[in-house]
């Protein structure tokens, strides 16, 4: 089996937190990767929208683009107005070759704001989120029809959190919207990681391997502290770094014949955790464990 190891760029800049973001150009941020191992980044703030200016320093540094999010708003809005909301980022990544659109939705989240916490997350309705289904359905068809499908992101302090909530959505969607399967995300809503890869393997398209750092979570008030409280104080980080069994996580995966990408993304303080240097951590414990799986990475 064959998979590619890339990385995001938010653990150089952060986008819901520009303090927490180290003062590195896209350039240098590439280098830093690539030393690290990564062949594949996902898009961030810094990135050019014109591929003309993206291609050459991708090409410079031996990288491709991997994905990048989407904020999404469909959850609240037109089917039309998200296909013009999308246009411009569907152009970039076909003409740079990337695999998919990361969809992650926004409309109604609290993950950037740092003032409403975790358990004044918007929860909704087995009707509601049978009619989301349907219009993330509908939507996923025609990304996919445009040639650049999208992947869905279950997000901490977003409507679709826990695993309920993402087996409701699976339950109320069509085959043709991708899942990307985020441990890290579903560790830190209480899921079992394990699990959810059984229930939902046919549909994972794309995979972030974020770890988090158990003692962290547990001591969250969530009554009182929000997402970006939790980043800050170091919930999150690389495998090999924090609690997670990344082994146990990608035999899982291969088990049930993943193939493609896994992606670091991991938002830390750079400087508490230099990048580059959790970059090695992580590409390090990925080849372990890539390993240990039987996979064949690519470069």
């Amino acid at each position: 089996m064959k998979a590619r190891l890339g990385i995001a760029p938010i653990a150089w800049w952060n986008d819901d937190l520009p303090e927490l973001s180290d003062d590195v150009s896209l350039d240098e941020c590439l280098r830093q990767a690539r030393e690290a191992g990564f062949t594949g980044m996902e898009t961030g703030r810094r990135f050019p929208m014109d591929p003309a200016a993206l291609k050459p320093v991708l090409d410079k540094h031996g990288m491709s683009v991997c994905g990048g999010w989407f904020s999404g708003l469909l959850l609240d809005g037109d089917l039309e107005v998200e296909k013009e909301r999308i246009a411009g980022q569907m152009a970039l990544f076909k003409a740079v070759g990337a695999p998919c659109i990361v969809y992650g939705e926004t409309a109604g989240t609290i993950q950037g704001n740092r003032s409403a916490p975790l358990s004044t997350k918007r929860r909704l309705s087995e009707e509601e989120v049978k009619a989301y289904g349907r219009k993330m359905t509908i939507f996923a068809e025609w990304c996919a029809g445009q040639g650049m499908p999208i992947s869905y992101h279950h997000h901490m302090a977003a409507p679709i959190e826990t695993e309920a909530e993402l087996d409701l959505l699976m339950k109320h969607s069509g085959d043709a919207l991708p899942l990307l399967y985020d441990a890290g995300h579903m560790a830190f809503a209480g899921g079992d990681v394990l699990r959810v890869i059984d229930k939902h393997h046919a549909r994972i398209s794309h995979v972030h391997t974020k770890d988090i750092r158990a003692a962290v979570v547990e001591s969250l008030d969530r009554t009182k502290e929000s997402f970006l409280d939790a980043v800050v104080r170091g919930a999150f980080t690389v495998p090999g770094d924090g609690s997670l069994d990344f082994e146990a996580i990608v035999k899982r995966l291969a088990g049930h014949g993943y193939e493609g990408w896994f992606v670091v993304e991991a938002e830390q303080d750079p400087v508490k955790s230099p990048p580059l240097q959790m970059a090695r951590i992580g590409h390090k414990e990925l080849l372990r464990v890539m390993a240990a799986a039987g996979y064949s990475v690519e470069n």
